[in-house]
C-alpha cells in the first residue's frame, strides 16, 4: 500500500514537474495566425517578398547563373506564367526554390498563388 502511493506520488509530481518547465504559456502554445490574402499585388505584396528571398546575391538577379533577373518583373511574370514558380515554391518538381534555404512559408506561397492564378499582373 505504501508504495502504491509512492509511485502514485512520484508520478504526480514527476509530471507536474515536467509540465510546469514549458516556458510557453497556453496562447503562445496554441496561438493562431492569419494569413491575410486580400488585396495581393505585385507591388505591395509580392514584390517584398522576391527582392527578400529571390532577388538577391548569387540568385535571381541580373547577371547570375540561374539565367532569370527578378530585380523587375518580366523574367519573374514569364517564369510565373508558365507555372513553373508554382511548383518550385511547392516543392512539388525537380527544382525547388528557394535553392539552399527552408520552403517558404505556407502564407507565402499562398499569396504567390492567388497572385499567379490572378494573372500575375504588374499592379
Amino acid at each position: 500500500m505504501l508504495r502504491q502511493s509512492f509511485i502514485k506520488y512520484s508520478t504526480v509530481i514527476g509530471f507536474l514537474l515536467v509540465t510546469s518547465c514549458a516556458k510557453e504559456n497556453a496562447q503562445d502554445l496554441f496561438k493562431t495566425t492569419t494569413c491575410d490574402t486580400n488585396n495581393v499585388t505585385y507591388s505591395k505584396v509580392i514584390n517584398p517578398i522576391i527582392q527578400s528571398k529571390c532577388a538577391i546575391a548569387g540568385c535571381h538577379v541580373k547577371g547570375s547563373s540561374s539565367g532569370y533577373d527578378y530585380t523587375t518583373i518580366g523574367d519573374l511574370q514569364k517564369v510565373a506564367l508558365s507555372g513553373q514558380l508554382l511548383i518550385a515554391i511547392n516543392h512539388t518538381g525537380p527544382i525547388q526554390m528557394p535553392k539552399d534555404a527552408p520552403k517558404l512559408d505556407d502564407c507565402t506561397i499562398a499569396k504567390i498563388t492567388i497572385w499567379v492564378r490572378e494573372g500575375a499582373l504588374e499592379n
